[in-house]
């Protein structure tokens, strides 16, 4: 006590005791100060020295906004809560026992919410806890159901949260009374489980103040999505690429920028599909699409085709707005076409699945583009009109880059900024109107020689090459509609039952030998019968051949029909026609063997002869 000097009258008149007990820098030497001068106010008669103590920390609390009866105590803590009447300090937090009852333990450390998040999509309500253990404190986000039943809440332990199956009932109780008790102390945020234009708040993640409460599996993701390193050595970079010559990448470039304008712009998710032997730098050209928005290392934003059709689904989702990034189409190796996975991701609207309580899943959607790659092309001659016409296909020859190993070295440390800045171009809604009118001219004028598909997928492209050019690059270096042409299907590419119709006589032509004719009257296996004005082929066996090259019978028996291909029965609803065979009468699809053939097609100078 010899270093003590505080008089009666600094005691019961001023404050200067008790402002050294709370500059105290830890609870233990909190506690030796305050036995000290309790000891040393006892000394000069002064014997109410804690209690004087407990109205100067009240006074204290109240001038700071609010008076707190009993207040969360942790070193460090930012927040002060009140807490009921539970005692929660760096001990840990407890409360008496009630009647024979002994004291209950919610946590053995510290444990308090800090923030409530509300989902800007869903409304859901999630909280942030923060704890503190070995000295640092920890923060998890959990929905609220989690923290409401102690058969949940025991899911904590995964965090490092000391709680189990004896505790978790009393847990619940406190973080339950703590929040009830500090409803408008605690702060509220709101919040996003996803990237990309989310309403009226403006783009994730640049919107300010914005908090992620998605998934832990797709925290790594997002946190990618950001700016490192340099813009104007990313710029530098890019440049060089766009000036020299090579189209591909700068078609690969917009079309990452173009994925934020599909929603904006009212177009329809699409594919930008890369394909050709190794070496030609195929994966540096998705790493630089990437770059346009975030860390492009394989893994981060860029991820593989080494998925499940549901994690495709979940991944396009969760980036919204923004490009979903593929990258090795070929480690599919058991299927025969993509068109599935094509119409899935096209769609921009994920599947509908049930939930174990009831109801149904909220079920994503997504408005952006699809780059992926591959050693092959996503499409194929039994694609579906509609899978053909959703994607963009570029086959590379030849190298893309002349230094793709420099390149990389220059996107893998700088990248995050260009998308930002396109992002903060096309947010101002005088702008988006004008880039609206542009966009719609080049529709305009590409679905003169190509579909509608094609042509949106096309025109947000040029758009957002434009834009680029105009307000981030200023080279001139933009893609014309003469550049985008090879890449784009015409109208007969996209119809599949000239393709179909195509492979039919190619295949008429591979089985001559299994159709009976006056030159061939000796056939083991029957395929049907020709002869110089028709071909008839067995229904089963056109069904059968149809559909094991990936064309559907029906619809294209009846497209032959229409097209005045095939000889059928009076009754026009049929597209067959029965026919004898052998001796043996059959229904048969009979084909026509003239010249005339669909718009679109050569006329063939012979007959086919058998």
């Amino acid at each position: 006590m010899a270093d003590i000097n505080y008089t009666v009258e600094d005691y019961i008149e001023g404050t200067a005791p008790f402002e050294e007990v709370e500059n105290c820098s830890t609870p233990f030497e909190k506690e030796q100060k305050i036995a000290q001068l309790t000891r040393h106010a006892k000394s000069l008669k002064v014997n109410n020295f804690m209690t004087l103590y407990k109205r100067y920390v009240q006074t204290m609390r109240q001038n700071r906004g609010g008076y707190i009866e009993n207040a969360s105590n942790f070193e460090g803590q930012e927040l002060e809560l009140d807490t009921g009447d539970w005692t929660a300090d760096d001990y840990g937090i407890t409360r008496p026992g009630r009647g024979e009852n002994p004291p209950e333990t919610a946590c053995q450390h510290p444990l308090m919410p800090v923030l409530r998040l509300t989902n800007i999509d869903t409304g859901i309500e999630k909280v942030k806890l923060a704890f503190k253990r070995g000295g640092a404190w920890r923060y998890v986000v959990c929905d609220r159901k989690q923290v409401a039943a102690q058969n949940s809440i025991v899911g904590l332990a995964d965090y490092g949260i000391s709680v189990t199956s004896e505790n978790a009932r009393c847990m619940v109780k406190y973080l339950q009374d703590v929040e009830n008790l500090n409803y408008d102390r605690i702060p509220a945020k709101k919040s996003v489980s996803r990237l990309g234009w989310v309403g009226e708040e403006g783009f994730s993640p640049y919107v300010k103040g914005l908090i992620f409460d998605g998934e832990d599996s797709f925290r790594a993701f997002f946190d990618s999505v950001k700016q490192q390193g340099s813009m104007d050595r990313w710029m530098e970079a890019v440049k060089e690429v766009r000036q020299d010559g090579n189209m591909i990448p700068r078609i690969i470039l917009a079309a990452s920028f173009a994925s934020a304008l599909v929603g904006p712009c009212g177009g329809l998710p699409f594919f930008v599909h890369l394909w050709g032997g190794t070496e030609v730098g195929k994966t540096v050209g998705l790493m630089l699409a990437a770059s346009v928005w975030a860390n492009p290392e394989m893994g981060k934003f860029v991820h593989t085709f080494n998925s499940t059709a549901v994690a495709q689904e979940l991944s396009a989702g969760f980036v919204n707005s923004l490009p979903l990034i593929l990258d090795e189409l070929q480690i599919i190796k058991d299927r025969k076409d993509f068109d599935q996975m094509i119409y899935q991701l096209s769609e921009g609207v994920g599947k509908s699945r049930g939930q174990k309580t009831g109801g149904l899943q909220k079920t994503g959607v997504w408005n952006n583009c699809i780059i992926t790659s591959g050693e092959q092309p996503i499409s194929s001659s039994s694609s579906g009109g509609g899978a053909v016409n959703r994607v963009v296909e570029i086959r590379c020859s030849e190298k893309l880059f002349e230094d793709p190993a420099g390149l990389l070295r220059i996107i893998k440390g700088n990248y995050g900024y260009a998308g930002r800045m396109f992002v903060d171009i096309i947010s101002d809604p005088e702008m988006m109107q004008n880039i609206r009118h542009v966009q719609g001219m080049f529709f305009k004028e590409i679905n003169k020689k190509s579909t509608e598909k094609q042509a949106l997928a096309a025109s947000m492209i040029l758009t957002a090459d434009f834009l680029i050019n105009e307000h981030i690059f200023h080279d001139g270096c933009c893609i014309s509609f003469e550049d985008m042409e090879p890449f784009l299907s015409g109208k007969d590419e996209v119809c599949q039952e000239k393709r179909a119709y195509e492979w039919l006589q190619g295949w008429i032509a591979q089985n001559r030998s299994r159709f009976f004719s006056e030159s061939n009257t000796h056939v083991i296996e029957c395929y049907g019968r020709a002869d110089r004005e028709s071909v008839s082929i067995i229904r089963s066996v056109f069904n059968t051949a149809c559909s094991e090259h990936g064309y559907n019978p029906t619809s294209f028996a009846i497209w032959l029909r229409d097209h005045g291909m095939t000889e059928v029965d009076g009754d026009r609803k049929r597209t067959d026609k029965s026919v004898r065979i052998n001796g043996t009468k059959c229904r048969c699809l009979v084909l026509k063997n003239e010249k005339e053939v669909p718009d679109g097609f050569e006329p063939v100078d012979e007959q086919i002869e058998f």
